[in-house]
């Protein structure tokens, strides 16, 4: 067991840790499993899931629109950027799901991007190989050239 005032003391570290950059739930684990004790840790997630300071599903929006401001990524790329933070698989699926939308139109965009930045040092059968190694769908690779 633990006193109230380890639990204070260990809860304003991790805020700290979470209130710098919004972090998942599997972040705060990693980064503090092995320096605060095991039930104490639990504990302190649980509080701070329920009072949202942790929030895996507003995490995956927010992190897939910074994505989307600043990188030029596929669909399959955001989702294993995703998994790699330790995300919940049926969480990514979800919202991938619900913005299938959207985020094809991300694709196409973000294929445009790629197709003008390459035109100069590649063959458009070279940048669809490209494309297609980075997991970008040919459909949307062939809208994309279309578009253009």
């Amino acid at each position: 067991m633990y006193t109230v005032e380890e639990f204070d003391k260990e809860k304003t570290k991790v805020l700290k840790y979470i209130i710098y950059k919004k972090r998942s739930e599997n972040e705060v684990r990693n980064k503090f499993i092995g320096t605060i004790e095991d039930n104490l840790l639990e504990d302190i997630i649980e509080y701070l899931k329920q009072a949202k300071y942790i929030d895996d599903k507003e995490y995956i929006i927010k992190t897939v629109n910074n994505f989307i401001a600043l990188k030029n990524l596929s669909i399959k790329e955001l989702k294993y950027k995703l998994i790699a933070k330790g995300l919940n698989k049926n969480d990514i699926e979800d919202y991938l799901y619900e913005n299938k939308e959207e985020l094809e139109q991300y694709e196409v965009k973000s294929i445009l991007n790629i197709i003008y930045k390459k035109s100069n040092s590649m063959e458009q059968e070279e940048i669809k190989q490209y494309l297609l190694k980075k997991g970008y769908k040919s459909e949307n690779i062939e809208n994309a050239i279309k578009e253009k």
